[in-house]
């Protein structure tokens, strides 16, 4: 059975069968007062990983941006271009829904 870090995208999606993933289980980014909107910059374009990784020093946190924007970001990855304007949580919200991470 295959185990993913807490941070992982897939951290809360049952692997009920040996070598097959079920279907991915996102977890709910809450909408909080300390949310801080931003806008995308260039240099994150199409690398939500990237931005993950300057904010919260792991880019396996990109799927955040994704679970936190749903109506914005359809695509996590061809939605996150420069100009576009998302909600960011801060890492303390991270790290309570992700379970002290």
């Amino acid at each position: 059975m295959a185990s993913y870090k807490k941070t992982s995208l897939y951290g809360t999606t049952p692997n009920r069968t040996p070598g097959i993933l079920d279907v991915l289980d996102y977890r709910p980014m809450p909408f909080l007062i300390d949310d801080v909107k931003y806008e995308i910059k260039p240099q994150y374009n199409y690398r939500p990983d990237l931005l993950a990784s300057d904010l919260y020093n792991d880019p396996e946190l990109w799927w955040v941006f994704k679970s936190r924007n749903p109506s914005v970001l359809d695509d996590p990855i061809f939605d996150f271009v420069a100009g576009v304007e998302i909600y960011i949580p801060s890492k303390n919200t991270i790290g309570r829904i992700i379970g002290g991470a």
